[in-house]
């Protein structure tokens, strides 16, 4: 039999194999404190994250940063643009279904809308049309329906290359690889073209690690435990979205194809600190 290649392992390769995309957010002392103790309970693996954390960094460093940064000086800005567009648009039946899955019935329909129209009048959605029409792009995946319907995180995770998540965020990865409509018209009978699902997952990675190299660059400099950076901001980011907040998020930690496509710098929350950082830490701003 053969299998199809899951989704889980390209469309996110780069992106968490840096470990990237993080930002601040604010809060109170009295609720980093309780960050704190929430985030030493769900990190019972935390020697072992840590020391993969290293190894996605290197690689980060030595192959991914490279790479994006010969992308971006080689490739226009709205061409980059245009190909962020496209590949969000492949992700609309995923996010479809996942908006309906969460009885999220306004959000489903605005999902066949963008989809329509970017895809016809947005030329397969390398322009969006639908965005600039009032109907921005909203990420849904399988690891947030889950959240929604009450199903637990589990502990937190870092996954070699694949970088930042959890039991039930990563089980929803997989299920979505198996059931990712495109890599399954692509790599089945006739065309049985494989390759395909994986050089998306490598363009969608480099691309949107080329938004972020000074900016994380900025934030691990002056961060006093990068680790626990990426980590706060994760679950923030995932909190937020299974809420539905759509607004003053935490940028996508280690999420790719699902960035916002109407913002081509990262997120800004000024004057924030997350948890497991020092109040003597200062944390960069970072623009949305």
């Amino acid at each position: 039999m053969n299998l199809r290649p899951l989704r889980l392992g390209t469309s996110k390769l780069f992106v968490f194999a840096a470990l990237i995309l993080c930002g601040c957010a604010s809060h109170q002392d009295t609720g980093q404190q309780a960050a704190v103790t929430e985030e030493d309970f769900n990190d019972p693996f935390e020697d072992t994250n840590r020391k993969i954390f290293e190894f996605n960094q290197f690689v980060d460093r030595n192959a991914i940063v490279p790479a994006a940064k010969a992308y971006r000086a080689a490739v226009p800005d709205p061409v980059r643009d245009s190909l962020r567009d496209f590949l969000n648009n492949l992700r609309a039946p995923l996010i479809f279904a996942n908006d309906t899955l969460q009885g999220q019935f306004e959000s489903a329909a605005k999902t066949v809308g963008r989809f329509v129209i970017n895809s016809t009048i947005g030329m397969g959605g390398v322009v969006d049309v639908a965005g600039r029409w009032g109907i921005p792009f909203h990420e849904e995946d399988l690891g947030l329906t889950l959240g929604t319907w009450g199903i637990p995180e589990g502990p937190y995770l870092v996954v070699p290359v694949l970088g930042p998540s959890s039991p039930r965020d990563l089980g929803g990865q997989v299920a979505e690889g198996f059931g990712d409509p495109w890599n399954l018209m692509v790599t089945g009978n006739p065309w049985t073209l494989y390759w395909i699902p994986f050089v998306r997952g490598a363009v969608s990675g480099i691309d949107q690690r080329s938004r972020y190299i000074e900016t994380l660059a900025d934030i691990e400099r002056t961060s006093l435990d990068y680790y626990a950076t990426i980590r706060s901001l994760y679950r923030q980011r995932r909190a937020a979205l299974i809420r539905h907040e759509r607004e003053n998020l935490p940028p996508p930690v280690g999420v790719s194809q699902r960035d916002n496509p109407n913002s081509s710098t990262p997120f800004v929350n000024t004057a924030a600190r997350p948890a497991m950082i020092s109040d003597a830490s200062n944390v960069s701003q970072v623009t949305k």
